[in-house]
Parts: structure tokens; C-alpha cells; sequence
């Protein structure tokens, strides 16, 4: 399921890439975010109509915000798969992180790659000094991906999610940019000079 034959790939792993959020792929993005199981992952309680997610795209394409859409690398052509987005303070130099993938790409280490990716870019493109998210306590497997990706448990927000009906802790997780260890898909094109 691609949108264009050639899709722009910036940041790429053999089986991962991120490119540019695309305005082309509002309806897939719609649908992934309407999954159930991200909806319980983010602790989200409704879903979004197609019309207010297609209106929010024009705000989120103008905003400062650094998006990109998830491809798998794997198959013959790059497939879109989800999205990455970083929120940027710049006056303090730091991002929330936040990830989505679609129900066909989880389990699969992609959201590893892709969020390795995204630290690579934060940290060698945008010169952040930390990248930080929020997850729920109970969702251990983002909780791995993102520990073998490079972030660190650094406390939690008591009580603040819900996760099955349940109430839940958000673990709060940072990744600092003198901690990130190659291999980078950014420096290597771009060497120090003597």
C-alpha cells in the first residue's frame, strides 16, 4: 500500500526508513489511529471522525512540530507503517517523543528502528539535547522497544493513565544526546571537519 512509487526516504536502517509526513496519507493515518489497541496504548477514550482528523492535518502540516512517516523497508517497496512525531521546546532544547505503527507492523522491531531513527535526527539534525515521552506502566512491550532504542525509565506520574479500565502510572522515559551510541544514520554522510 504506497502512495507514490518513489516515497522520500531521509533516515533509513535495511529495514526501517522515516520520510516527510505526507497530507496523501490522512485516511491511513486516520485509520491506525483508530486501532483499538493504540487507542488503549495512549489511553485515548474516543475515537476521531475522518472529517476533524483530515481538518487537523492542514494545522499539523503548518505547525513546528517535526513528523514522519514509518516505512517498512522490508518488502519490495517502502511501505508506509506509522508515524513519528517530536514536540519541540526549543528554548530548552528537549522534544516529547510520541510513536504510532499500524496493527501490521507491531512485533516487528520497526518501532525499535524507527525510533532510534528519530533520536538520530533529533539529536545530529536538531540539535536537541533531550527527547523525552510518557507511556503507560502496563504497556511493557513499547516500554522494551523504547529502552532498546535508547531511553531510560526516569520516574513516573502516578495514577495519571488508564489502561483497560484500569487506573495506571505513565512512566516517564528520556533519551539524552550524550548517551546516543552509533551506529547513526546522519553522521556518517555528514564527517567532522579537520
Amino acid at each position: 500500500m504506497t502512495s507514490t512509487a518513489d516515497p522520500i526516504i531521509w533516515l533509513r536502517t535495511e529495514t526501517c526508513g522515516l520520510g516527510p509526513y505526507r497530507a496523501d496519507l490522512v485516511e491511513t493515518y486516520w485509520r491506525w489511529e483508530q486501532d483499538p489497541a493504540l487507542l488503549v496504548g495512549y489511553g485515548r477514550q474516543a475515537p476521531e471522525s475522518l472529517e476533524a482528523r483530515t481538518e487537523g492535518m492542514a494545522h499539523q502540516l503548518r505547525g513546528e512540530n517535526i513528523r514522519f512517516t514509518i516505512y517498512d523497508l522490508g518488502d519490495s517497496e517502502p511501505t508506509p507503517v506509522g508515524v513519528a512525531t517530536l514536540l519541540p521546546d526549543h528554548g530548552v532544547r528537549t522534544a516529547e517523543f510520541v510513536i504510532m505503527l499500524g496493527p501490521e507492523a507491531r512485533g516487528r522491531g520497526l518501532g525499535t528502528a524507527a525510533t532510534r531513527l528519530t533520536l538520530d535526527y533529533a539529536f545530529h539534525v536538531t540539535n536537541l539535547r533531550v527527547v523525552w515521552l510518557k507511556v503507560l506502566a502496563p504497556n511493557v512491550g513499547a516500554i522494551r522497544a523504547y529502552e532498546k532504542a535508547g531511553f531510560r525509565k526516569v520516574g513516573a506520574i502516578r495514577q495519571a493513565g488508564y489502561w483497560l479500565g484500569q487506573v495506571c502510572d505513565e512512566i516517564v522515559m528520556d533519551a539524552l544526546a550524550t548517551d546516543f551510541i552509533g551506529p547513526s544514520a546522519v553522521a556518517p554522510s555528514h564527517p567532522a571537519s579537520d
